[in-house]
C-alpha cells in the first residue's frame, strides 16, 4: 500500500489536471495495485460473510474524481482509495465493509485511513427499524457491538440530545436508541496501512463485525419488504 499512499501524498500537492495528466501512469499503476488488493479483500470478505455474493471491480471501488457542481473546493481529484463490500455492491444500498487509504488535508473523514463497518447516514425508515429492534431485543444490539474488534468504535456524530419520540427516556439501550449513524470505525496509522499483512489484518478485524454488519442489514431488509 506505500505505492498508493505515496501516489496519493504527491497528488494532495498537485491536485489539478495538468500535473494528474502528467503523471498518469503513476496513478493507473497505484489503481491497479489497489483495485488487486480490493478484489483480495473482498474474497477474504466472502469467506465469513455468504451475504457477499462476486462482485467486480466497479462494485466495490470509487472513481478518483470528485464531483465539485456543489462543492467549495473545486480540486478535481479525490486524495483517498477506498473499497466498500457490501450485499450486490456498493450502489444497492446495503451496509457492509469499508476501507480506505488517505493523503488528503481537507479535514474530516476524507483525510483519515479507515477501517469501518455497519450504515452511515442510515435512511429515516431503516433507522425506525433499528431502535424497534434494539429497544425490544432485550441487550442483543448491545451484544453484537462488543463482538467487534476493540480497536472499534461507534459513530456517534451528531447524535440525538434525546431519546427519541415513542421510545422511553429511561429505557436502557438510551444510548443506541440516540445515534443517528450505524457504523463502527477504526482510524488506523501509516504503519497499519503499509503493514505486509494489512488484508489479512482487515480480514481479521472485520470478520468480528459481521454480526453487526448482520444487525442492520435484516432492518434494511425489513424496510424494503413494508415498501
Amino acid at each position: 500500500m506505500e505505492r498508493v499512499l505515496h501516489f496519493l501524498r504527491d497528488l494532495n500537492l498537485n491536485n489539478n489536471r495538468e500535473w494528474f495528466n502528467a503523471h498518469k501512469s503513476e496513478y493507473l499503476e497505484a489503481k491497479r495495485f489497489f483495485d488487486t488488493f480490493a478484489l483480495g479483500l473482498c474474497e477474504g470478505i466472502r469467506g465469513f460473510d455468504d451475504s457477499i455474493g462476486p462482485l467486480g471491480i466497479n462494485d466495490i471501488t470509487y472513481r478518483i474524481y470528485r464531483d465539485v457542481r456543489f462543492s467549495h473546493d473545486k480540486s478535481p481529484y479525490k486524495c483517498h482509495m477506498g473499497v466498500f463490500v457490501s450485499p450486490e455492491g456498493r450502489r444497492a444500498g446495503y451496509c457492509g465493509y469499508y476501507f480506505q487509504v488517505s493523503a488528503a488535508d481537507r479535514g474530516g473523514w476524507e483525510s483519515s485511513h479507515i477501517v469501518a463497518a455497519g450504515d452511515y447516514m442510515t435512511e429515516p425508515g431503516v433507522l425506525k427499524i433499528i431502535r424497534e429492534d434494539i429497544e425490544l431485543g432485550g441487550g442483543d444490539f448491545r451484544a453484537v457491538c462488543n463482538l467487534a474488534d476493540s480497536r472499534f468504535s461507534l459513530d456517534r456524530d451528531n447524535c440525538l440530545k434525546n431519546v427519541p419520540k415513542g421510545f422511553p427516556a429511561d429505557s436502557p439501550e438510551a444510548e443506541f436508541l440516540r445515534l443517528k449513524h450505524f457504523s463502527l470505525s477504526y482510524c488506523p496509522d501509516d504503519e497499519f496501512v503499509t503493514s505486509p499483512d494489512l488484508q489479512d489484518r482487515l480480514v481479521s478485524m472485520f470478520r468480528t463485525t459481521a454480526p453487526f454488519v448482520e444487525y442492520i442489514n435484516r432492518a434494511i431488509r425489513y424496510s424494503r419488504e413494508e415498501r
